[in-house]
Order: C-alpha cells, then sequence, then structure tokens
C-alpha cells in the first residue's frame, strides 16, 4: 500500500536523550557535549545544519531538571540565527515553572527563528527535582500532566493576547500598540492563575506547535487535546495504528479536528547496530507511513554525531528516491512544514475587547 499522505521526520539533538531513564553512560555524554558553551554551541549548529540539509521537518532537544547540561530552550535560540529552515522544538518543563514566562520564551524563540518554533511539554515527577526547587511536594503525574494541559491552555490564549496587528507602530501620535488589540485572558487553572497579557507580540505561527511525548498513559490525553505533534513509542505497526487512532479519536472529543494532529513514532536507533542498517530503516519507515500506522518518524540517535549523519545521508536518500520524502522545503514556518494550519486569535473572532 502506498500512501500519498506526506511522510514527516524530525530528529533528537540531546547525547543520550535515548536512555530512559537516563544511564550513567547518557550523563557521560551530556557533560562531555556541554563541556564549554562553545564546544556545546558548535556541535548543535553542525548537527541542525545537517538535519536542515536533508530537509527535515524539526529538531528536538530533550531536557529536563534531573540532567546536566544546558538549557534545551537557550541552546535553540543560539541555533535559530544559524539555520534557516528547519523547525526547533526544545523540550519545556511545566512543573516548577511560571506559565507565563515559559509562553514568554517559546513565542520569543518563535520570534528569533521566524516562525520555526516549537516546544515539547514534559512534567517534572520525581522528589529530586522537587527538591531544587523547594516550592511544594511533588504531585501525582496524572496530576501533574492535567497541569501541563492548563500550562498549553493558558499558552495559546497568552499568544493570542495579542492580535496580529495589535502593533501600530503610529510614530506621529506616538502611538506603538492599539490597547484595544490587546486582551487579558483571566485564567484560572488548578494551580496558577494568569491575567495577561503577554508581553511578547503573537507569534509568527500564531500559536508555536506545540508537541507531547504520549508513550506514557498519562500524557495521553493531554496530547490529544493540546498537541499538534503527538510523539508514540511502539513495538509494531499494529500497536503504533492503535494509538494513533485512539489519539485522533481523543482529539474529535475534545472538539478538535484530527487532521490537525500529527502522530510521529519515536524511535532510539544505533545505527551501526540496528540490523541492515540505514537501507532496512527506510524500509520501516516507508512500510509503517504507508500503510496508515504513523504520519512519520522521529529518531532518537544513539550516537547523534554518528547516526543523524548516516540517517540523513543514507536513510533519507533512500526514501526521496522512491518519492516518499520532499527534496526541498515547501514553506517557511513550522506549521508549513508538517501541514498545520495558522490559527486565528481566539480573540479576534470573538471581536470582545479587554
Amino acid at each position: 500500500m502506498t500512501s500519498t499522505r506526506t511522510l514527516h521526520l524530525a530528529a533528537e539533538l540531546a547525547p543520550g536523550s535515548g536512555d530512559f531513564p537516563p544511564t550513567a553512560a547518557s550523563f557521560a555524554a551530556v557533560r562531555t557535549a556541554a563541556h564549554t558553551v562553545t564546544d556545546s554551541a558548535a556541535r548543535t549548529v553542525a548537527l541542525a545544519r545537517l538535519a536542515e540539509a536533508a530537509g527535515l521537518d524539526f529538531l528536538t532537544h530533550d531536557d529536563s531538571f534531573a540532567r546536566p547540561g544546558l538549557d534545551a530552550l537557550a541552546v535553540l535560540a543560539r541555533v535559530a540565527p544559524e539555520t534557516r529552515s528547519v523547525g526547533l522544538v526544545p523540550t519545556v518543563t511545566t512543573t516548577h515553572t511560571e506559565p507565563f514566562h515559559v509562553q514568554a520564551a517559546v513565542a520569543t524563540l518563535d520570534w528569533v527563528s521566524r516562525g520555526r518554533a516549537g516546544w515539547r511539554i514534559a512534567v517534572s515527577p520525581t522528589g529530586a527535582e522537587a527538591r531544587l526547587f523547594g516550592r511544594r511536594p511533588v504531585p501525582a503525574t496524572a496530576e501533574l500532566w492535567q497541569e501541563a494541559g492548563e500550562v498549553a491552555e493558558v499558552s495559546r490564549k497568552l499568544w493570542d493576547s495579542w492580535e496580529d496587528d495589535a502593533e501600530i507602530r503610529d510614530v506621529a501620535t506616538g502611538r506603538f500598540i492599539d490597547r484595544r488589540k490587546l486582551h487579558h485572558v483571566n485564567f484560572q487553572g488548578a494551580t496558577f492563575s494568569v491575567k495577561g497579557p503577554s508581553i511578547v507580540p503573537r507569534p509568527p505561527q500564531g500559536n508555536p506547535v506545540t508537541v507531547v511525548d504520549a508513550t506514557r498513559s498519562d500524557a495521553r490525553d493531554t496530547a490529544a487535546h493540546h498537541a499538534d505533534v503527538a510523539l508514540i513509542r511502539a513495538s509494531s505497526a499494529e500497536e503504533a495504528a492503535a494509538l494513533r487512532a485512539e489519539l485522533r479519536q481523543g482529539a474529535r472529543a475534545h472538539g478538535r479536528d484530527p487532521g490537525q494532529l500529527r502522530v510521529l513514532l519515536s524511535a532510539t536507533v544505533d545505527l551501526d547496530a540496528y540490523e541492515g542498517g540505514p537501507g532496512a530503516l527506510a524500509e520501516l519507515i516507508a512500510g509503517w507511513h504507508g500503510g496508515g500506522a504513523v504520519d512519520g518518524f522521529h529518531l532518537v540517535p544513539a550516537v547523534p554525531e554518528r547516526d543523524l549523519e548516516r540517517f540523513t545521508a543514507e536513510t533519507v536518500t533512500r526514501l526521496r528516491d522512491r518519492g516518499l520524502f520532499r527534496e526541498t522545503y515547501e514553506g517557511v514556518t513550522l506549521r508549513d512544514h508538517l501541514g498545520l494550519t495558522r490559527p486565528v486569535s481566539q480573540y479576534a473572532t470573538t471581536g470582545v475587547h479587554a
């Protein structure tokens, strides 16, 4: 069966992120990569350019309060001016952080990258992470994902709190903003409240792309409700197809268009040990995507410098030769790459002014 659906490909940049939980070796790899800011930036930029040359939709950069290394969002902000097309998606935890600051940082990345930003929502479920902040004990994981969903919701409201034409920059009158087009969001969640509006103008994409790892059942409803891209792990095409169907059904139940949700298989790959190598991986990707099990693949390379190079040079080339993957980028923003519409500000459509 040959699919006419667009194949989406993404990859992870952080060393050691394929280990779960992280091992001593993966921590050592992170420390080595982050030995100096200059070395880490040069490494990440080189990998990002490699992925961009291959036309990958986006790159993720894992992060956690439980692991050493540079802040993923700051790293990709450094990468943004060194790239032109590839999407940039840092992991951002919604536990122990301020939602207002989180959304402003992600919106800023979208501006810096000219519309190529996303964020992979994560939670911090361990006591060790909670003790770093000392604010509260760790709630149950299900509660953390409920909170993460509320952070995603208020972030969208804050990104929409500036209408697209709120900036007027009228030199003659000295008016920078049309205040009628700024809106208070007045959001009340279970653990936080936000008045708004944002301090950052509406991002180029309207809303940066939201990515959720939906592998764990606790995160699945949050993904169905809020994600533009859901990452899953599965050992067979049948299992992947069932997860994709579950997520799309959940999106529909939340009043969303399931056609605006992309489900990607996240797979840790060691191409030195993978039976059949890059060619076999290309066959796997083509088969699972063509059969409708997934919308694409998110490669988590065991050794990014080695495996990402082989993936882009060999696996992607084979997929292109079969007409399954783009030759060049056909759009400008990450939403363009993913075939996602740019959302209209929810406040502009209601015509309600704060």
